[in-house]
Formats: structure tokens, sequence, C-alpha cells
């Protein structure tokens, strides 16, 4: 990979921007999950230790390019302090003059980035004075480097820019995933529709040796094929576009798994009472909402053979229990795959966290990404504009 990271500049005595994502939720003033917080800990105190003074730069929630005292990112101060360890100077207007004066071992935080319409439009002006604050550009955002914005994008033109250490992580996972992966290749998408998962199917064809669908899209596909799915969520318009997928997978040699046994019922609350039938054999008045285990035995010999493994997606209807079981199934599985050293396994989106972590085996992949719509881009092939802003050659 082309792009630069920590190692490769040299940063001592200098100020560090280094845009972040500290999106995280809030609820009374609070920060309820400060995982995405907790992961930036590594790449500041890196800067720190090589002599570099770090002014953190981060946008919060969709303030429409204007102020808003509730999307400020001074809530974020006590998380962002318990993280570090250490006292975090606030800054609403900054300065170089203002930054310059403080110790060299400060740690910054502006005031967010989206109070203004000049960072969404990636206007030249504010990326200019951005860039006037630092001397080195450190972008550890990854799940904000779809975005061409002026913190993300522009300000790395104009300054010495490399990778933080989550940037770092996340591009060599991904590239050990989809670049240059060790083959055979297994990808599970799940999800409610094809609609929002057509490009990267699309491209995952091409580029994996299994694609298991799950989810309300795999009763898309199974429709597309002439199989009754009775009352089950499916996007009946999307059949030709599914078949197609279909044809492309038979083209690329990719085999698509689709379920062979559905588990329906007919209601979804918890506790319904369900049962498990053939995939072509879901009563008219049914809904499915999870594998049944044959699927999961498939998916099982599929995971065996594999050597790795990208995951978006749960397989079922995860929320309510029974209907999380083949999803539960799949990933532990995946998991103690990976700590025998048997698998490479990476694994991302808001539903795929949330997921992995109730079926106990986040920790056990190799590598989860926060990221949501910047992970669905990569895997769908498209260039990141702030990560292509890093590549210096």
């Amino acid at each position: 990979m082309a792009w630069k990271t920590l190692d490769d500049l040299d940063i001592a005595g200098k100020t560090v921007l280094t845009r972040v994502d500290i999106n995280v939720p809030v609820e009374n003033g609070r920060v309820t999950d400060a995982t995405r917080i907790e992961r930036i800990v590594p790449t500041v105190m890196d800067i720190l230790a090589r002599g570099g003074r770090p002014v953190l730069l981060a946008h919060f929630g969709r303030p429409k390019g204007k102020p808003d005292p509730e999307m400020s990112l001074r809530i974020t101060l006590p998380a962002l302090e318990t993280a570090l360890g250490r006292p975090v100077t606030f800054v609403e207007r900054p300065a170089r003059a203002a930054l310059d004066a403080l110790p060299s071992d400060a740690v910054v935080l502006v005031e967010n980035t989206r109070f203004t319409p000049m960072e969404e439009a990636n206007d030249p002006q504010m990326a200019q004075f951005l860039a006037s604050l630092g001397d080195v550009y450190c972008n550890d955002a990854f799940s904000a480097a779809h975005r061409a914005h002026a913190s993300t994008e522009g300000i790395a033109h104009l300054l010495p820019s490399c990778a933080g250490r989550l940037m770092e992580a996340e591009l060599k996972a991904l590239e050990a995933a989809l670049g240059t992966p060790t083959r055979p290749v297994v990808a599970v998408v799940g999800g409610a529709k094809v609609s929002t998962k057509l490009e990267l199917l699309t491209n995952l064809v091409r580029k994996v040796d299994y694609l298991v669908i799950g989810g309300g899209m795999a009763n898309t596909f199974l429709a597309a094929k002439g199989i009754d799915v009775g009352k089950s969520l499916a996007e009946h318009e999307m059949a030709d576009t599914a078949r197609d997928i279909l044809a492309r997978a038979e083209e690329a040699a990719c085999e698509i798994v689709l379920p062979t046994d559905v588990v329906v019922a007919r209601e979804f609350r918890a506790g319904a009472p369900s049962e498990t039938v053939a995939a072509d054999a879901c009563p008219a008045d049914a809904i499915i909402l999870d594998a049944g285990r044959a699927t999961v035995a498939r998916i099982a010999q599929v995971f065996e053979t594999a050597k790795t493994l990208i995951w978006n997606g749960p397989l079922g209807a995860f929320e309510i229990e029974p209907f999380d079981t083949a999803t539960n199934a799949a990933a532990k599985q995946a998991a103690e795959l990976t700590l025998k050293g048997a698998l490479v396994s990476v694994a991302g989106g808001g539903d795929t966290v949330a997921a992995l972590n109730k079926a106990g085996a986040a920790e056990s992949f190799t590598y989860v990404s926060t990221a949501g719509g910047a992970f669905l881009e990569w895997m769908e092939g498209k260039t990141l504009p702030g990560v292509a802003a890093l590549d210096r050659g």
C-alpha cells in the first residue's frame, strides 16, 4: 500500500492535525458507548510519545452546516479524558498562535467541523485554514473516509499526511480480506434488502469463492428462483436483478449459498411459535425469520474449507430469540476457526457488529470494523476519497 503511517513521518515538536471519528451515541448529556473514542487512543498516545501535539478534528451529528449547541463536541470531553487518562483542551475557534502557546504535550479537541457548510462542501478555503493550524495531517477516521470533506480529503493535499493507527489497522485488515486474500474466500452478506447491497453483491461474486446470503435478502433470491416465500420480507421487484447476480456468480465460479431450510413463524415477536421447513415449503401465511439447521451445517462446511471470511449482515432476525440461532452458530464457528489460526475473519457494519457481540464472537474475529458506510463502499470496490488522498506514491 502506498499510504504512509506515523512511522514514516518525523513529528517531534510538530502539531499533528488528527482527524478522528468520535461521533458517539449520547443520552441525557452523557456518552453511552465510548467504543469509537477508545479506538483512537493508540494514535493519540503514539503521537504524544513521538513528541507531537495532537489536535483532534472531528464531526458530531448532522448540524447542517451551522452551529448547534446540542451537537457540540464538548459533550465528548469527559469520555475522551477518561479514555486518554489526561486532560483535553477544548477549542471552539482555533488559531495557530493559541495552539502554539499550549504545552507541547497538550491534547486539543477542536469544535465540530460540520458547524460550517464549508466542511461538507470540501471548500478549499476551509482546507487551507485547517492546514494552517498544524504541521502534519494524520487521518485516523476510516469511518469518514468515504466522504470528500475538507477535514478528511482537502487538507491531506496541503500537509505531509499519514494514516493513524486505527486507519492503518482497518486498511491492512481490508487489504488482507479483499485485496490479496488467502483463498478460498467466503463472504457472508445478510440484511433486509438486495437493493441496498446491489453493488456489494455484484462486486463480491467476482472476488470470492463462496457467497453466503442470509436475512431478508435471501428471501428475494429464493423468490427469484420461483420459490414461494409466503408473507416473508422480500423485494419481488428485484427478481431480475437477483437472477442476474446468480448468473454472474456462475460465470465467475462463485458458489452462492442460499437457505435450503428455514425457520418460519406467523408473527415476528419474541417467543412466537415457530417451525423449521424446507426452503421451498414455506406456508402461505408464514414469515421466514431465520435459516434452518441444514443451512447452518452447509455454512459450517464452507467455513471449514475457507481461509478468509468477510462478514456483513446477519443471517436472520437476530434481534429476537430464537431467530438469532443461525447467526449465533455461524459467528461462533467463525470465531473458533479464527482462534485456531485457520481463518482470517473481517466483519463490519452496524447490524453485523451488534450480531457478533450478541453471539459473543466479535472479540475473536481478526478484525471488526466500526465503520459503516466506508466499510461497505470498500467492499463494493469503490475508491474512498479520504484514503486516496493519503496516497503519496
